[in-house]
């Protein structure tokens, strides 16, 4: 079978890339990555808020004592030759590409044009293939419209292209109001690829303490239908890359992920809880269920279960809304009895 696929102009050996998470947080990390079967690697977020603080940190301790001691500024380095950027991460890219053969993606995480974006030459300059610009934003503001919300993603797409060449490709939320011309509109100004979804982490309430508390709850495989949905309905209409994320936990969501029309499947939820060997696992499914439905090649599929290619590309609007109300049953129980919807009592059959 031939697994091959092409993303943001990279040449993969399989659909499968793991996506930003502590897995790729070591050099060890991604050789085991590689080793497992990935095509590439996303590596693990560069937060502007990381960048800021440095930046603040070394800022405060070139200029702290010099109005007491004039001198004591020599101690320290010019400002404008030192680097005020996580040099970790840099690094780490940098020996990732000497360690592995496989493509390594960047991954910058902000919510401003500010000058963090910079960071993305510095990551190019690193060796990375490719950038994924992952805009976290939760707009609070009630003065914040939504076309504001639209120019920061396009303002924050536009500044980072001017300081690279690597392809771009944007991680996008499911909460826009016209996703389809938000695409458009990424597409037009310089996205490369579109990453679907971003997973935005909800917090929760600690009743004892009466504090609110982060709860980091992984994906499930229900989660899939979001993006499968959206990459069926964009595939042809927006000239771009697709990566289908959240919710890829098998062979069988890797190959729905293809057949609505992504050039990759980006997996992390299955890979922390059940080890990376799943990747390895996943491909050889993917290939036997390939040799049993006589495909040849992860191509061939790609874009096939589309809106544009179905034969009732309804079923992915509105239309299909009500014959899905309409489709539940209730299932009979062992009793042979079924329970009434709504209603709290049983009924015999």
């Amino acid at each position: 079978m031939d697994l091959t696929t092409n993303y943001l102009g990279l040449a993969l050996k399989n659909p499968i890339v793991p996506s930003a998470s502590p897995l790729s947080q070591t050099v060890d990390g991604i050789r085991r990555l590689e080793d497992a079967g990935a095509a590439a690697v996303v590596m693990y977020s560069l937060f502007e808020e990381q960048i800021e603080q440095e930046s603040e940190a070394l800022h405060h301790y070139t200029t702290y004592n010099k109005y007491i001691y004039a001198e004591s500024i020599d101690f320290y380095p010019d400002v404008a030759d030192y680097n005020l950027g996580p040099q970790e991460y840099l690094d780490l890219v940098a020996s990732a590409k000497q360690a592995v053969d496989i493509p390594i993606i960047g991954s910058l995480n902000g919510v401003t044009a500010g000058g963090w974006v910079e960071y993305a030459s510095k990551i190019q300059e690193a060796g990375a293939d490719a950038l994924e610009l992952n805009v976290y934003y939760i707009p609070t503001s009630v003065e914040h419209t939504g076309a504001e919300v639209e120019e920061l993603y396009l303002d924050i797409l536009r500044t980072v292209k001017q300081y690279v060449s690597i392809p771009v490709a944007v991680k996008l939320s499911p909460f826009f109001s016209a996703t389809a011309n938000m695409a458009h509109r990424l597409a037009e100004a310089g996205a490369d690829g579109l990453v679907l979804f971003n997973r935005f982490f909800q917090p929760d309430f600690d009743l004892d303490e009466l504090e609110v508390v982060p709860r980091l709850t992984l994906s499930s495989p229900y989660e899939l239908r979001l993006p499968l949905r959206w990459v069926a309905i964009l595939y042809g209409r927006v000239d771009t890359d697709f990566a289908i994320t959240s919710g890829v936990h098998s062979h069988l969501d890797v190959l729905k992920a293809m057949m609505a029309g992504a050039k990759v499947a980006q997996m992390a939820s299955e890979l922390l809880q059940n080890g990376v060997g799943r990747i390895g696992a996943i491909l050889h499914e993917l290939q036997f269920w390939m040799e049993e439905h006589e495909y040849e090649s992860i191509q061939q599929m790609q874009g096939s279960m589309s809106q544009k290619n179905v034969d009732y590309p309804a079923a992915f609007e509105r239309a299909n809304y009500i014959e899905t109300l309409q489709s539940w049953r209730p299932k009979p129980d062992a009793l042979g009895q079924r329970y009434l919807w709504g209603r709290g009592t049983t009924k015999g059959e």
